[in-house]
């Protein structure tokens, strides 16, 4: 599969399947083709309209292979795995604000803002999924870690 095929206008897969761990420990993380058709979806409808309004956004962690997701302890439930989901950051735009534009303007199945800390307004990353069959829930919450354990809650709480 070409690493250099284009999910949307300035993203590439390359950028989608990276990964250190599956790189140190020489795992195969390219997408199947159904999955692939997912990601070109979510960097359709969300990614590349994130890029279009904020500029250059990061993807911190994109598609990942079951044997990936098990090595990193990701969730088994994870849209990550199907091509669903990615976490982005934008640099030098809060993290929190970045997530409320993807809330109040754009379709997703789930939108995290995940350990935002708003005395650091580059912290944490949002995960937004997007799917293309079955419609998308619009979930809105907000992870962060209370006594070394992660918790949620609902919309966004910064």
């Amino acid at each position: 599969m070409d690493l250099n095929m284009k999910l949307s206008e300035n993203f590439t897969l390359r950028e989608f399947v990276k990964s250190q761990t599956a790189a140190r420990r020489g795992i195969d993380n390219i997408p199947s083709q159904p999955h692939l058709d997912n990601a070109v979806m979510l960097f359709k409808r969300v990614v590349q309209p994130v890029r279009d309004h904020f500029g250059p956004t990061i993807v911190t962690s994109g598609y990942r292979s079951e044997a990936l997701n098990s090595a990193i302890g990701g969730s088994p439930r994870s849209q990550h795995k199907l091509g669903q989901a990615v976490d982005i950051e934008v640099p030098g735009i809060a993290t929190a604000e970045v997530a409320q534009w993807i809330a109040d303007n754009l379709t997703f199945d789930q939108l995290i803002l995940e350990f935002y800390n708003p005395e650091d307004i580059n912290s944490g990353w949002v995960h937004v999924s997007y799917v293309i069959v079955g419609g998308n829930r619009g979930e809105v919450m907000t992870a962060a870690k209370v006594n070394g354990t992660t918790e949620y809650s609902w919309g966004l709480n910064y």
